[in-house]
């Protein structure tokens, strides 16, 4: 997706009755679009269409490609986002920029509100943090680093150094891992590459990158993989793609083409989810390394120790966001419920002026002091309970329970914040409001 459809794009989501606020996520191998939604399924139509007509494909072609994320698993699918857990590159921290750009573009269009304001922001704060305190940033080049020398030893095993060298490789993507894995066959004296990937634009670049080390390389359609196959000696597959990439079959169709016992091929599955089928482990002459068969090696583990590391850090922070969330849910009714106290108490110490006329000021100023301690002493416990309440799941009921039994008007906790001072809230970097009855929720598509 082009940086400048974006703004176009959110315009016609918010054209939506469905959807008040909207961000979109670009990468190089996804877009995502996240938004405030008041109904789930109508708001999902409303993307389908945009993604569909934007991409020119019927939407039932683009659910192969696409998942969804709903309230509290769309802001912990975009914290892990930001912390580079959902990347190619395990750790790469480029989607900080993109997620900051992301929200930019938004709050221009006046399409980032409270909600989202305090989502992204957030977001980047999880990933600056995940990548200070672990050590994330090295993992995806830990894992094919790993991968790749091991499929050196397989393929020499008394000479794993050269155990690469002059052979031919496949390399099945072209986004940010399978540039890692290019640059280190090119290090490791690789003799040819052949490049797969969905787009051929985008092989086409990655092959560029390999003739420029001075590597012959050439691409092929994904279709055309089998045949590939039966050439190389090592394959690396990192597409990051729904289902498997390589199959049995094509691999079937690779053995028969070569001398399986003579050629061994190592076959080094990078992808999350898997992006090879676990049964061409068991065919004659084939090794598959998987992310599962390299946590043994101690580079790969300690990766996964900062991965593990950076799921925690996740985990914590989402669930300190949501228990955030659910406080600023229930601040604007217990500040409605005492405002409403307020008024009561000025109301009755007037009624009080007109039938006693005859106190002094001393005296009246202690019948409003004892009027007001009696009243602040009576709601401050059932406030004080309900905030700690509502950090609990179901805990929005409670605020509810409290808008009914004090007859609060349902619009007047959500009034009692001016739509000035709302929007300053958006300006600030700061979180003081939340999801209150919308949700946010995000859709998926990868490219």
């Amino acid at each position: 997706m082009a940086d400048t459809d974006r703004p176009k794009l959110i315009d016609t989501l918010l054209e939506s009755p469905h959807i008040s606020e909207s961000m979109i996520v670009s990468t190089c191998n996804r877009v995502e679009v996240y938004a405030v939604v008041d109904a789930f399924h109508g708001a999902l139509a409303a993307v389908g269409e945009m993604l569909s007509a934007h991409s020119g494909l019927d939407f039932s072609d683009l659910t192969r490609h696409t998942y969804v994320r709903y309230s509290e698993a769309a802001a912990e699918h975009l914290f892990a986002v930001a912390s580079g857990l959902d990347s190619m590159v395990v750790g790469e921290q480029q989607i900080l920029g993109q997620i900051r750009t992301a929200y930019a573009v938004s709050d221009t269009q006046r399409a980032a509100g409270r909600a989202l304001h305090e989502l992204a922001q957030q977001a980047l704060r999880v990933g600056k943090r995940v990548h200070t305190e672990t050590g994330i940033d090295r993992a995806g080049s830990s894992v094919v680093s790993v991968a790749l020398d091991r499929a050196a030893a397989v393929l020499a095993p008394t000479d794993a150094t050269n155990g690469l060298a002059g052979r031919t490789a496949v390399v099945v993507g072209a986004g940010s891992m399978g540039g890692l894995s290019v640059a280190h066959l090119t290090r490791a004296g690789i003799g040819r590459v052949i490049v797969a990937n969905r787009t051929r634009e985008r092989a086409e670049r990655l092959a560029d990158t390999v003739r420029a080390a001075g590597v012959d390389a050439a691409t092929v359609e994904l279709s055309e993989l089998a045949s590939a196959l039966s050439e190389a000696d090592v394959m690396v597959a990192c597409t990051g793609a729904v289902g498997a990439v390589v199959t049995l079959a094509d691999a079937h169709l690779a053995l028969a083409a070569r001398n399986a016992a003579q050629r061994p091929l190592v076959i080094c599955d990078l992808g999350l989810p898997r992006d090879v089928e676990p049964a061409v482990a068991g065919l004659p002459g084939v090794t598959l390394l998987d992310i599962e068969t390299m946590k043994s090696d101690p580079a790969a583990g300690a990766a996964a120790a900062d991965a593990d590391a950076a799921r925690e850090i996740v985990a914590a922070e989402l669930a300190t966001y949501l228990t955030g969330q659910r406080l600023a849910e229930v601040t604007p009714t217990v500040t409605a419920l005492r405002q409403r106290a307020a008024e009561v108490v000025e109301s009755e110490l007037l009624r009080l002026e007109s039938r006693l006329p005859g106190l002094d000021d001393p005296q009246r100023d202690e019948v409003a002091r004892t009027v007001r301690r009696v009243v602040d002493k009576l709601l401050h416990a059932p406030t004080v309970r309900v905030k700690q309440l509502a950090t609990t799941p179901g805990g929005d009921t409670y605020a509810a329970a409290l808008r009914e039994l004090f007859e609060l008007a349902p619009g007047s906790a959500e009034a009692v914040a001016t739509p000035m001072e709302m929007r300053a809230v958006e300006k600030t970097d700061g979180f003081t409001a939340g999801l209150s009855s919308e949700d946010v929720w995000t859709k998926g598509m990868q490219e």
